[in-house]
């Protein structure tokens, strides 16, 4: 009946959420896998069933879901203010928890279609604390979890000297007990730790310009590095000292740095670059492409590949999806069905790893189920979770990057949130 549905449906729900949340950043492990079984093998023909929508405003930042609750950051514009939002919905039912706000004051050009200024690094939860940068990354605030209360927050445009122009779109990452952060401020301090705790500078490092590009933290050799993405490297620091292990130079000219770099087997992929990783000393080789130059790259500089055993899968600038040799870049194969978009409307995709298949999200709010191998593009089923809303190239488009926790999905452009059933 009816009202038993109704009654069971949340504690279902609750009970499912013990599967696996997605507390960060491309989820659990920071590395776009999601571990849960239970899901669906292909998508309804009506679409997947909606259990909560909510509304939100601008941000590119992805939902995050820890502990029963989902977090999200946006902005709300109401010129000459620009209000910066910490939103906490709870899981089961989307009902609005608390709100986090801060008010800031923006110049003419923050109010112009494609400019917002929004809040586009995706927040981070850890031991009941929120991590968030607010609109354009120029502030980071600590939050506690359950309430909302601030704990402690950093100005990082004043701290940093970073222009009113400046976007960065990094994620935080915890490690520890540092919250590390590519702020793109000065003097050499393009990445700073800051302590969990109380918010104050543990290290800053690198002379360089600061990219939307996020941080990792990987092994090698025979250390824990933090492998960071800037406008005119990519380098290993010492997560704990902010040393420069080792640099790598790769400008992005006038390219986008927002991929963000993935490992596997000693090979560090970053955009079109392929690194090979020694695993007994702290130095790195470039496996290809012969050239780096920006102009030249073969791979996207906004979507996150998938690095898979011998096999790379990306986009690539002209907003096709190849397969690529890992150890030499020579492409296998490519497909223009992902994204439907031609070179230069701002195409992107989000790929998520689960068992066997992989679930791809376009910019057109569209989620597509397929495997992906050497042999070619499978797809299986797609379906549209949200309205493409942000104008862009004369179309309308959605780059936020959705989450999956316990069974579901969480997407969201510029106007709502939903939360969708991936459960079989």
């Amino acid at each position: 009946p009816k009202p038993i549905i109704v009654i069971l449906f949340p504690v279902a729900l609750a009970l499912a959420s013990r599967a696996e949340d997605w507390p960060q950043w491309r989820g659990s492990g920071r590395d776009g896998v999601w571990h849960e079984k239970g899901i669906r093998k292909t998508f309804p023909a009506g679409g997947l069933p909606v259990r909560w929508r909510a509304p939100v405003g601008y941000g590119f930042s992805s939902p995050v879901v820890a502990k029963g609750r989902v977090y999200v950051t946006d902005a709300l514009l109401d010129r000459p203010k620009v209000r910066g939002r910490v939103l906490c919905f709870e899981e089961t039912t989307g009902k609005l928890l608390w709100t986090f706000s801060r008010e800031t004051n923006y110049p003419p050009w923050a109010f112009v279609s494609g400019q917002e200024p929004s809040p586009n690094g995706t927040p981070v939860v850890q031991d009941g604390k929120v991590y968030a940068t607010g609109p354009q990354a120029h502030s980071l605030y600590c939050l506690e979890a359950d309430s909302g209360k601030l704990v402690w927050e950093r100005d990082l445009a004043q701290d940093y000297q970073i222009e009113d122009t400046a976007t960065i779109s990094a994620s935080p990452l915890v490690d520890r007990d540092r919250v590390i952060l590519q702020v793109g401020g000065k003097p050499d301090a393009c990445v700073v730790a800051f302590d969990r705790k109380s918010g104050r500078e543990i290290w800053r490092s690198l002379n360089e310009s600061g990219s939307q590009a996020s941080p990792m933290i990987i092994r090698a050799g025979g250390r824990r590095q933090l492998v960071v993405w800037t406008l005119q490297s990519v380098s290993s620091l010492d997560p704990a000292t902010g040393q420069l292990f080792w640099r790598e130079g790769f400008s992005a000219g006038n390219s986008s740095a927002v991929a963000t770099p993935v490992f596997s087997n000693n090979r560090l992929l970053v955009s079109g670059l392929m690194l090979k990783l020694d695993e007994h000393k702290l130095s790195v080789s470039v496996l290809w492409p012969e050239s780096r130059a920006a102009t030249r790259r073969i791979l996207s500089g906004t979507s996150t590949p998938l690095l898979q055993g011998n096999y790379v899968y990306s986009l690539n600038p002209a907003g096709n999806l190849v397969c690529l040799e890992a150890e030499t870049g020579r492409q296998i194969w490519e497909t223009d069905q992902v994204t439907r978009q031609k070179k230069g409307s701002g195409p992107c995709m989000h790929m998520t790893v689960n068992g066997n298949s992989v679930f791809i999200y376009n910019e057109l709010g569209e989620l597509i189920l397929a495997h992906l191998s050497p042999q070619g593009y499978e797809e299986i089923c797609r379906t549209t979770l949200v309205e493409p809303t942000y104008p862009f190239g004369g179309r309308k488009l959605t780059w936020a990057p959705p989450s999956f926790a316990n069974r579901h999905v969480y997407a969201r452009n510029e106007k709502e949130i939903i939360c969708a059933s991936l459960s079989q």
